[in-house]
């Protein structure tokens, strides 16, 4: 189940792509961008990720750092941040448990098949911790406007 707006955002604690370990309780005080992606370098992950990077100056300016999640290993993301020149923090959530604790893992379809995998969704958390906005089918192009334009006016 999908945390709900006004509720403290499940606290966890996951390797990024260099392995440093990061816990979401230790950045009370800004503004936090958790996003679930389906899996490193597939098109829509990509033009998400790209969008977010040339969003970062201004999500700075607004107190906001971004979190991007996915079922990949510290490796993938490695590579993945690398390649396309994110300055923001990936996490390795291989075990899907931080996924699980915010309702984005479960079935998916694709061309006829069913999988089990996250579905693409982000988190607006406040600088105290709180679920301010949820964006539920994200569209990767659109995804960082719709979060400057949430946080211009938070």
């Amino acid at each position: 189940m999908i945390p709900q707006i006004g509720t403290i955002a499940p606290d966890f604690t996951l390797l990024d792509q260099d392995g440093v370990s990061h816990t979401l309780s230790s950045h009370k005080g800004t503004n936090v961008l958790i996003y679930f992606y389906p899996k490193d370098n597939t098109p829509g992950c990509t033009k998400q990720a790209c969008a977010l990077r040339d969003a970062m100056p201004e999500l700075s300016k607004l107190d906001a750092i971004v979190f991007g999640v996915s079922a990949d290993s510290v490796i993938s993301h490695k590579k993945f941040a690398e390649k396309y020149g994110l300055p923001f923090t990936l996490l390795a959530d291989e075990d899907h448990a931080v996924s699980e604790a915010y309702g984005v893992w479960g079935t998916k379809k694709m061309m006829g098949h069913e999988f089990q995998g996250i579905r693409r969704t982000s988190f607006l958390i406040s600088k105290e911790g709180m679920i301010e906005k949820v964006y539920e089918n994200v569209k990767p192009e659109l995804h960082a406007d719709q979060v400057l334009a949430d946080l211009a006016h938070a």
